[in-house]
């Protein structure tokens, strides 16, 4: 199929990108890396009256390390991410989630904001950045805010992004002393969006695991590590689909939570 008529704009400036979201609204869509808006544009799963660029603004990539939390632009590349020697200190669950994002063609112009603005379920950086208790920089012509990551994923592709807003940034907070991290996750192949997985955090004895591909949104469990395998059996109600049944994904997600536990002792 090919996608639907649309305007194109690619503005220059973050006051360019917020006038035409305040014209168009909700007929305006964002093209950040494009991995997963040019497949629903095609499958006519979207059909937006204008795509707005922001691919030429500048100051929406690159990656800092800004006290004591690590922040990474919206319009960075996953490749930038996977690579970067500050993510894999200072974040180390996502530099362990970024290998398992699609394969490399993609991670080479995927964006790191856009797979959140995007708010797959099956996706992995959601799940990483509710683990993390990250917060995430949205901005307008209105102004700038921040966002708890799990107050940011309020549903099936759906955020607490305003239809004049645009995703600037994630602020992670640094990995503090004796924190362990691991993640995990079960597809049919290589590369294929996941049938279950998570993304664990563990921080002195309280242990956070954040499910993706779980339901309609990244669900997280709090528990301990002795509790963690029954807490996913009372908590997780994940959706079946042609994958994969609701039973089957209960029951891997309990295969990962053990891994993950066991990871997480060593």
């Amino acid at each position: 199929m090919k996608a639907p008529a649309f305007q194109y704009a690619c503005p220059r400036a973050l006051p360019e990108v917020f006038d035409l979201l305040a014209r168009h609204g909700q007929g305006a869509k964002v093209l950040a890396g494009g991995q997963s808006l040019m497949t629903t544009l095609n499958m006519r799963l979207s059909a937006p009256e204008i795509l707005v660029d922001i691919n030429r603004i500048a100051g929406l990539s690159g990656i800092a390390l800004e006290k004591d939390q690590l922040r990474i632009g919206a319009m960075t590349r996953h490749f930038e991410v996977e690579h970067s020697e500050l993510v894999a200190k200072h974040a180390p669950l996502i530099a362990q989630a970024m290998p398992h994002v699609a394969h490399p063609a993609i991670r080479n112009r995927g964006t790191f904001g856009g797979s959140l603005a995007f708010a797959d379920p099956a996706a992995e950086l959601p799940a990483c950045v509710v683990a993390l208790g990250a917060r995430l920089v949205l901005e307008s012509a209105r102004g700038r805010r921040t966002v708890a990551a799990k107050d940011f994923f309020l549903g099936l592709y759906s955020t607490a992004l305003a239809a004049d807003e645009l995703l600037v940034a994630a602020e992670i907070p640094v990995a503090p002393p004796g924190a362990r991290y691991a993640f995990a996750e079960l597809s049919r192949r290589k590369g294929d969006y996941a049938l279950i997985g998570v993304a664990a955090a563990s921080i002195d004895s309280a242990v956070t695991l954040v499910f993706f591909a779980a339901g309609d949104r990244p669900i997280a469990v709090q528990t301990d590590r002795s509790s963690a395998a029954n807490a996913v059996e009372r908590e997780l109600d994940p959706p079946e689909d042609f994958n994969a049944s609701a039973e089957m994904r209960r029951h891997l997600a309990g295969v990962l939570t053990r891994e993950v536990l066991g990871r997480l002792a060593r």
